[in-house]
C-alpha cells in the first residue's frame, strides 16, 4: 500500500511538472485515499466495522476532493504552489509528501481491514463514529458557509465571521482533526501492541494542520491583508483559532 501510494504520487508529479500545473494535485490526493482504502477493504473480512470505516473514508475523500478540485479551477491556482509550479525538485517534494500523508493517514484503516478476528462493536466504535460524525458535518458546514460568503459580491474582500466562523477562526480544520482521531478510536476496538502507535495518523493530522500548511500559512494571510483593520483584530481576540469556545 505505501509504494501504490508513493507510485500514483510521483506519476501526479510527472504530470504536474510537465504541465506546470497543481490543479490536480489535491484531486489526486483524494483518489489515492479511494484507491488504498478500496484496496485494502477487498482483502478483508469484510465485517460491519470494516465496511462502515471504507463508506467514512469514500465519503469524505469524494467530499473534499470534489470540493477542492472545484475551488482551484475557481481560483485559477494554489499559493502553496507559487514557488514550486515551475521548479520540478520543489513540486517532487509535494507530491512525495503527499503519498507520505495518505498512507500514513489511513494507517489505523489499513491495520483494522488486516484483522480477521470478529471483534464485536462495542463502545469505542460508537464514540469514533460519533466524533466522524460531528467532524465531517462541521467541516462540511463550514466549507458550505465559507463558499456562499465568497459568493456574494457583497462580501468581496471581506472575512467571514458568522455561523461556524463566529465560534471558531478555523471551523473546517477543526472537523478534519475531529473525524480522523474519530476514525483511529474506532479502529483502535481491534487493535493490540504496536497498532496502538497508527495513533500517529490523527496525530499527524494535526499537526500538519495546525503547526505546517494550514492555518499558519492562513493566519498569515489573514494578517496581511486584514491585519490593519479594527474589527478583524477583534475577531482575533475574541474567536478561538481552532476548538470553539477555548482560546489558545
Amino acid at each position: 500500500m505505501f509504494a501504490t501510494s508513493i507510485g500514483i504520487n510521483w506519476v501526479g508529479w510527472a504530470a504536474s511538472a510537465v504541465l506546470h500545473t497543481e490543479k490536480f494535485y489535491d484531486l489526486t490526493g483524494s483518489l489515492t485515499f479511494i484507491l488504498l482504502s478500496h484496496l485494502s477493504h477487498s482483502r478483508s473480512v469484510m465485517n460491519t466495522r470494516q465496511n462502515l470505516q471504507g463508506w467514512f473514508v469514500f465519503a469524505w475523500a469524494c467530499r473534499l476532493g470534489t470540493f477542492l478540485f472545484m475551488r482551484i479551477l475557481k481560483d485559477g491556482s494554489d499559493k502553496r504552489f507559487d514557488k514550486a509550479r515551475d521548479s520540478p525538485s520543489m513540486l517532487f517534494k509535494f507530491w512525495t509528501i503527499q503519498g507520505l500523508w495518505v498512507f500514513i493517514t489511513l494507517l489505523p484503516t489499513l491495520l483494522q481491514n488486516n484483522e480477521r478476528r470478529a471483534v464485536p462493536i462495542g463502545r469505542r466504535d460508537y464514540i469514533g463514529w460519533t466524533i466522524w460524525g460531528v467532524g465531517f458535518l462541521i467541516e462540511v458546514v463550514a466549507d458550505l458557509q465559507k463558499s456562499i460568503f465568497k459568493a456574494n459580491p457583497v462580501n468581496d474582500g471581506k472575512f467571514i465571521t458568522t455561523g461556524l466562523w463566529s465560534l471558531s477562526r478555523h471551523p473546517n480544520y477543526f472537523g478534519e482533526i475531529s473525524l480522523w482521531f474519530g476514525i483511529y478510536i474506532s479502529c483502535s476496538s481491534v487493535f493490540s501492541g504496536a497498532q496502538y502507535l497508527s495513533v500517529l495518523s490523527p496525530v499527524m493530522v494535526m499537526l500538519l494542520i495546525t503547526k505546517l500548511s494550514g492555518i499558519p500559512l492562513l493566519e498569515q494571510q489573514g494578517l496581511k491583508k486584514w491585519g490593519h483593520l479594527a474589527e478583524y483584530k477583534k475577531y482575533l481576540e475574541d474567536v478561538p483559532v481552532l476548538i470553539p469556545f477555548i482560546k489558545t
